[in-house]
């Protein structure tokens, strides 16, 4: 007798991102992740002490800097030309605002511990909807600071521009480690979330429960079959 639609049990994994979102996912942290070494290094050391990276490819670490900040450009424009739907969601989803979004966020630190997260609705919690914010804001103003200092001769801009370079670099970094450390499940209640941008980009259903419960119902109700 064939299983009906009511007895069928649910998967133990759903998809949270398609191959796309973690190929881009990809370039973009490896070309950020360049930056800010080599940016930290200047900062740290100057322009003149080469790291083990220039010894190895020979190159100076100026040079490794701006071609690493040339690939994150044609990465981001790659995303505009090609994927302005993913775009349009990705600012829909990071810029929505619910009544209970601060309790969620006053209750974060204890919740990144026990993994009893509040609820919410969103594709994005309202703490990945707040480092989305700063992430965007400060790349693009990397971005652009970076391509004026490399293209545009003006020393009267140079230094204004590179003080803003430096400090969207300062508002960047905690925001990225503090991502990277979610990210990789570091904190007990974010054990298993790193496969939802690695090894196929499927999460255990637990999990997504646990850390994107509205989110989780979409995505299941999406996939009961019609009658």
């Amino acid at each position: 007798m064939p299983e009906t639609s009511a007895a069928r049990p649910r998967p133990d994994t759903v998809q949270r991102y398609g191959r796309a979102a973690r190929w881009l996912h990809v370039w973009v942290y490896l070309t950020v992740l360049t930056l800010l070494a080599t940016g930290w290094w200047f900062v740290l050391y100057g322009y003149h002490r080469p790291t083990l990276a220039a010894r190895l490819l020979g190159q100076p670490d100026m040079t490794i800097h701006q071609v690493a900040g040339y690939l994150l450009t044609a990465v981001l424009l790659g995303w505009a030309v090609f994927g302005p739907r993913g775009i349009a969601a990705f600012v829909r989803h990071t810029l929505r605002y619910r009544r209970g979004d601060g309790r969620w966020l006053a209750d974060w630190p204890k919740a990144a511990v026990t993994g009893r997260f509040g609820g919410h609705d969103g594709h994005f919690d309202p703490g990945q909807r707040l480092a989305n914010i700063v992430m965007v804001v400060a790349l693009l103003v990397l971005v652009l600071t970076g391509l004026g200092l490399t293209l545009l001769p003006s020393d009267a801009l140079s230094g204004s521009m590179l003080l803003i370079h430096e400090w969207s670099t300062f508002a960047l970094t905690p925001v990225i480690v503090g991502h990277i450390i979610v990210a990789a499940g570091v904190l007990p209640g974010y054990r298993g979330v790193w496969r939802s941008m690695h090894l196929g980009g499927r999460l255990r259903t637990d999990v997504a429960q646990r850390l994107w419960p509205g989110w989780l119902r979409e995505q299941q109700d999406s996939d009961e079959p019609r009658r």
